[in-house]
């Protein structure tokens, strides 16, 4: 299956017209022709079987003539606050990885020694729906504009919260604490880890300090490693 992304598609929908890169590619790169389908997706569960009424490289209309709502693909909840690396390319590999694993919800977040603090939130959305498409995910993660470190940790959260770090303090092991069907936020700090003024603010709003094992790890690798383990816990 090919799927394509619609945000404004909804059950009220009966024509979507392609834009012009898509078109080329329903087109030019898959040779779809009047009466051929394609599949549509607005990332929010639904599924839209569409049919090819004008195969136009440059403008391809569909009419829809299926609608299916799919099943939430997990049973848990999973929110990563983690810190934008500074070379743009590891970000990127975290939050692609992150997509095909399984996440709800991504929030960039500025710490103190962050050495990355500008992101650009459109070009990380359009890495996770890239994500998303080839892994044929019906309900994409939400990426949240930026925030600093002592800002996120004000805002409420219903679930259990973690914060992952490397400081040799009394921390408890991620799959320890992990549990099934649950709402989970854990926070992922920078290259040069959280600040010990930051893990005692985190201590100070219900933050729980979680170890993600003995090795010292990229932040890009203990977000996956924190995405994998909590959709393992949950298997």
């Amino acid at each position: 299956m090919q799927l394509f992304y619609n945000p404004t598609i909804s059950k009220i929908t009966k024509k979507v017209i392609f834009d012009k890169t898509e078109s080329r590619h329903i087109v030019r790169v898959l040779r779809k022709k009047e009466g051929d389908f394609v599949f549509i997706t607005n990332g929010l569960g639904l599924l839209f079987t569409a049919k090819v009424i004008l195969a136009n490289d440059k403008k391809c209309l569909v009419e829809v003539i299926k609608i299916e709502n799919k099943p939430t693909e997990r049973n848990y909840y999973l929110h990563i606050a983690i810190a934008p690396t500074k070379l743009n390319d590891r970000f990127e590999w975290f939050l692609e990885k992150a997509t095909e694993i399984g996440v709800d919800e991504i929030t960039p977040i500025i710490c103190e020694h962050s050495e990355r603090k500008v992101v650009k939130i459109e070009r990380l959305e359009k890495i996770i729906h890239a994500a998303a498409k080839q892994s044929l995910k019906f309900y994409f993660p939400k990426i949240n504009e930026p925030t600093t470190f002592k800002k996120f940790i004000t805002i409420p959260f219903d679930g259990k919260k973690l914060i992952a770090h490397c400081e040799k303090t009394e921390k408890t092991s991620l799959k320890s604490i992990l549990k099934k069907q649950n709402k989970t936020l854990i926070l992922i700090g920078p290259e040069g880890d959280f600040s010990l003024n930051e893990i005692q603010q985190s201590l100070e709003h219900n933050y729980i300090p979680v170890s993600l094992g003995k090795s010292r790890l990229r932040t890009e690798t203990a977000g996956i490693t924190a995405v994998h383990s909590v959709a393992f816990i949950n298997e």
